[in-house]
């Protein structure tokens, strides 16, 4: 018998053959060349393999190739971090966003089949989802590293499908700041998908696509094109409508108030101080004309006056709570004039990691998006320890305080926005942030350590003054308060709203010396003349608030919603207050009368506490979606019938085309209103429509100066005889010249005006301004 011998190289005689079999059962016939020796073997039967039966085959092991920890996050930035923590070992990847979604171009649910959505990979996504799907079949481990909120866990979900990812490889970790600690502890304890709040997201997603693309082709149909409807913006634009037909709507009633100028007898007339007179006979009194204030006053001038009583107390003023999503939004459009948009970008870097010097990027922020007042121990011990040695003991109170949550669904399992280390300052991150993220930086620290604080005491005083005349008695009180003990206020004060009176007691003069039962001498009566006032419109700050207080949206959608009505141009922004277009009333009317339930307020809130059942599986996501739809399909196909086409002919401006001469019309476009021959598309003109501010070109002194935009949207101004004329500018002119040289004014800042040739600044209040205009 024959075998090749490698040896030899070649084949030759075996000696001593022996039938066996390898050890996955196959034949072979072993033995030795009969030249060198070697050992051989030949593989297949032969006639010594007759009657032998082979072994069973033992199973064979699968080889794992699978080596090493994937771990996959949202941003790059957020990747960077998160890797520097983990170390060798992990890979960290970013998926860019959302991987999957429903397709753009069709609805994407199904109705017939319960609702279900039909998801797909964007095509930008494609090559991200394909290095996903290579990294996750190399791993032995895949962490799903996404947001703490409902939209991360989708994310999540989204992942794993979309990059076939094995389910039992797979285990989600969740933190809600990206430090060294934080992190460490997520991965010690990781957890599957939680699909329950998986579903409240895919049915905010659906219950939104079926809003949005039932109403907005509705709108094209009935209004004009480039119009939408959302389940939540529509509301917002309600809110809006309504409080600007409340100003529209308002009468103004004339009221008046009297004060009087006192001093103690024997007192210098600089120690005279100012009360306002409460009652008349113990009865309040309704002065609505200067007649009725006339008589009062020359009763008053009369009168004998004395003080009453003197009461002097304390009052405590406690620290606000650490800022949730809404009130971090608040109080930055309030402080810094951030809108919700650009709070939520900076406070998105504040979170995913600043690189600050010792070799790597770490989180100064917890996770932006909640609606809880949480706060860790180990964090208020730290910023305990922190104000102790900074202020002393007297600076904090005896137990670490809680705070109670005012929004009815807040997630209480999140924390509070506040710095990661309260040991982190403001002062030595400045160096390493941008001038927005350490602004943003230092408010957020500022009203976390300051959360932690002392009370503020304040020493009160309220002086009833009582005057008398052979007619009336007169019932005046002044009060005033100064700070004992700043506790919190060293830190940080919480912005008014700009919509509430401020009580005005705060450096109230009032004499030390006062006491029951001096006589005063009566100097001056001090009528004025007031009118009743409108209801304020909403900044954004307000608007979030209330969205907030009628549960409309979440922390996630309030800066979504706000922009979204601004850019589709339902709303305009002028010197921060939101006003409704003309198309934002027509929009509001029309959806509101033929959708009255789904646009209220209330109904909204009653949605998000649907959705929130869902996420804490109470209800099946399946069911609230169709519980909606059967509410609003027969409004959708009533509406449909009963709105009338109301669209209208474009607007003519009374000039003709300069390529074909037919005249020149107003037409809306993606990015609004402008000008277009009316002979389109056999003609393509177009022209931007300029909005003159009533500033004559300096450079040229023939065009006039126009607001415009950049591509991102940012407001410059230039000139309307561009691109003839180049001058530019970021800052406002004004109608008013330089003093000194006559050249242009622009503004400055809120106080100052400055000449942009000599350099010269000059008070605003001498010149003649008007407010900017965003939308």
């Amino acid at each position: 018998m024959e075998a090749y011998c490698v040896k030899c190289k070649s084949k030759r005689e075996m000696n001593n053959p022996v039938a066996a079999f390898n050890a996955i059962s196959a034949p072979v016939t072993k033995g030795t060349c009969t030249v060198c020796g070697t050992k051989m073997n030949r593989m297949g039967r032969t006639e010594l393999h007759e009657g032998m039966i082979p072994p069973e085959k033992k199973p064979r092991k699968p080889r794992n190739n699978r080596k090493g920890k994937l771990v996959i996050v949202e941003s790059p930035a957020k990747a960077r971090t998160v890797g520097r923590f983990l170390g060798k070992g992990y890979t960290v990847k970013a998926s860019v966003g959302h991987v999957r979604d429903l397709l753009r171009s069709q609805l994407s649910v199904d109705i017939e089949n319960n609702f279900s959505p039909k998801y797909r990979v964007p095509n930008d996504k494609r090559e991200t989802v394909k290095e996903l799907i290579t990294a996750a079949k190399k791993a032995e481990q895949i962490y799903l590293a996404t947001d703490p909120d409902r939209e991360g866990e989708a994310i999540a979900w989204h992942l794993m499908e979309a990059a076939k990812i094995e389910p039992a490889l797979t285990k989600r970790v969740v933190f809600h700041e990206i430090t060294d600690g934080a992190v460490g502890e997520a991965f010690s304890h990781p957890r599957e998908i939680d699909m329950d709040l998986v579903n409240a997201q895919q049915a905010r997603r659906v219950l939104d696509r079926l809003v949005g693309y039932s109403l907005s082709p509705l709108l094209w149909q009935k209004v004009r094109g480039r119009l939408s409807a959302g389940r939540v913006q529509t509301v917002a634009l309600r809110l809006i409508v309504e409080r600007e037909r409340e100003i529209e709507d308002f009468e103004s009633v004339e009221y008046w108030s009297i004060a009087a100028a006192l001093k103690q007898e024997g007192a210098d007339q600089k120690d005279a101080f100012v009360a306002k007179l409460l009652k008349i006979d113990t009865e309040d009194f309704p002065l609505s004309s200067q007649e009725d204030t006339d008589k009062v006053l020359a009763d008053m001038k009369g009168a004998k006056y004395k003080v009453d009583g003197v009461k002097r107390s304390q009052r405590r003023r406690k620290p606000a709570a650490p800022f949730t999503t809404s009130t971090l939004q608040q109080d930055a459009s309030r402080k810094m004039g951030f809108t919700a948009k650009k709070t939520m970008r900076v406070a998105q870097q504040l979170y995913e990691g600043i690189d600050f010097g010792d070799g790597g990027q770490t989180g100064l922020i917890t996770y932006m998006r909640t609606d809880s007042t949480n706060v860790s121990e180990t964090a208020q011990t730290e910023a305990r320890e922190y104000v102790i040695e900074k202020y002393g003991e007297e600076y904090i109170p005896k137990k670490p305080p809680k705070y109670q949550t005012k929004s009815k669904s807040a997630q209480e399992a999140h924390e509070a926005v506040r710095p990661t280390s309260p040991l982190r300052t403001p002062k030595k991150m400045k160096e390493h942030l941008t001038r927005d993220q350490n602004r943003l930086y230092q408010l957020i620290w500022q009203r976390f350590v300051a959360s932690q604080m002392s009370s503020a005491v304040y020493d009160t005083l309220t002086v009833n003054i009582e005057g008398k005349s052979g007619s009336h008695t007169y019932l005046l009180r002044i009060s005033g308060s100064s700070i004992k003990f700043k506790g919190f206020l060293k830190v940080y004060e919480e912005s008014k709203d700009e919509d509430k009176k401020e009580n005005g007691e705060l450096g109230v003069k009032i004499p030390a010396t006062i006491a029951e039962g001096q006589l005063l001498q009566l100097l001056n009566l001090l009528p004025e003349q007031h009118f009743t006032q409108p209801p304020p419109r909403f900044s954004e700050a307000t608007l979030v608030r209330i969205m907030e207080e009628y549960g409309i949206g979440r922390p996630s959608t309030y800066a979504p919603t706000i922009s979204t009505i601004l850019t589709r141009g339902y709303v305009y922004r002028e010197e921060k207050r939101l006003f409704p277009t003309e198309t934002g009333f027509l929009v509001n009317d029309l959806l509101v009368e033929h959708f009255s339930d789904l646009f209220n307020p209330n109904f909204t809130a009653q949605m998000e506490e649907d959705l929130d059942e869902i996420a804490e599986g109470k209800r099946e996501w399946h069911n609230v979606v169709s519980d909606f739809y059967q509410t609003f399909e027969p409004a959708l196909i009533h509406a449909q019938e009963a709105i009338p086409v109301t669209k209208a002919e474009p607007e003519k401006i009374g000039r003709e085309c300069p390529k074909c001469n037919h005249d020149l019309v107003i037409r809306w476009g993606r990015y609004g209103k402008f000008v277009s021959c009316s002979n389109f598309p056999e003609c393509r003109y177009t022209e931007p429509i300029l909005e003159k501010i009533g500033v004559h070109c300096p450079d040229c002194e023939t065009g006039e100066i126009v607001l415009r935009r950049t591509r991102k949207g940012r407001i410059f101004y230039g000139c309307s005889n561009y691109p003839e004329c180049q001058f530019t500018s970021w800052k406002r002119p004004v109608s008013n010249p330089c003093p000194s040289c006559g050249s242009l004014l622009v503004i400055q800042n809120k106080r100052k005006v400055s000449c942009l040739k000599c350099e010269e600044t000059f008070p605003i209040e001498s010149f003649e301004t008007t407010g900017e205009k965003e939308s």
